[in-house]
């Protein structure tokens, strides 16, 4: 399955004092686009927080490419790059909806863990629903915009 981007708009508040899209806002962006990508494939943070479960980042890695300003369009596509017992890796690119110009990339390391516990083996009904959104989301790195 290859997820729907999510889509977003560079308001004026989220500016900094130079009219770039602040950086913190990008990675606002990102986190929306995360919890996207997980509805889609049917883990919703609600739902988790019935079960006991949650998933905390623990890493995060922006490398930023190109300034974003207001009135910009830009679209974020989220997929998972692996996982391990407890953990996930998700890659994401931001671009351009005009042009595909990749203007950021993020690395996220998230734990899934029991809420007031530590970590938990990501379940099996997750796990599957994970897999089907494992590497489809974007380019490999050898096909990556510098």
């Amino acid at each position: 399955m290859i997820p729907r981007p999510s889509h977003f708009r560079v308001r004026s508040y989220e500016l900094d004092g130079l009219g770039h899209l602040n950086h913190a806002v990008f990675l606002n962006y990102f986190e929306q686009a995360r919890f996207d990508t997980l509805e889609q494939v049917g883990i919703s943070p609600c739902e988790l927080e019935t079960k006991g479960w949650g998933v905390h980042v623990v890493r995060v890695e922006v490398d930023f490419r190109r300034e974003c300003r207001q009135g910009d369009s830009l679209r974020v596509r989220t997929w998972v790059e692996s996982m391990r017992n407890s953990s996930m890796v998700l890659r994401q690119i931001m671009e351009r909806e005009s042009s595909g110009e990749g203007v950021a990339e993020a690395l996220v390391v998230a734990v899934w863990v029991r809420l007031g516990g530590g970590p938990m083996r990501i379940p099996e009904e997750v796990r599957s629903s994970l897999n089907s959104i494992r590497e489809s989301g974007g380019p490999r790195p050898s096909e990556r915009r510098p």
